[in-house]
């Protein structure tokens, strides 16, 4: 059987704190969830600019903790794969943030499913995405 092996988007780990129910259920039924160091970094942007900026580090650490989570790097491949989805995206006049581009290319390199509430992940060809409803 193929294990569940996810990225979780940064959108979707902050609807995950909001308690959204649908985000719950696949982070429950992952084998495996991956985060990068891009999402990493925009989670604790958020945290910077936020109220409860310690308790929402003490719940990432938590949550990097468990040991279905993982940190994938960000290599030469992945800047590769990187270059090929902006070029994808400047011919089809659709381009998406760069943090997002560079998300994506992980997620390809390493075969991973995006779990976002972003819908211009979509555009990115070769990924797999879930946006839970």
């Amino acid at each position: 059987m193929e294990k569940n092996r996810i990225v979780l988007d940064t959108s979707a780990y902050s609807e995950y704190l909001k308690g959204n129910q649908a985000i719950k259920i696949f982070i429950q039924q992952a084998d495996e969830i991956s985060l990068t160091p891009v999402i990493l970094g925009e989670l604790i942007a958020g945290f910077l600019n936020g109220r409860y900026e310690k308790k929402n580090r003490g719940l990432l650490k938590d949550f990097l903790m468990s040991p279905r989570v993982s940190m994938i790097e960000i290599d030469e491949e992945t800047s590769e794969r990187y270059a090929i989805i902006v070029n994808y995206l400047r011919e089809q006049g659709t381009p998406i943030p760069t943090n997002d581009i560079w998300i994506a290319a992980s997620a390809m390199q390493y075969g991973l499913k995006i779990i976002t509430t972003d819908k211009h992940y979509l555009k990115v060809p070769l990924v797999l995405v879930e946006i839970p409803a």
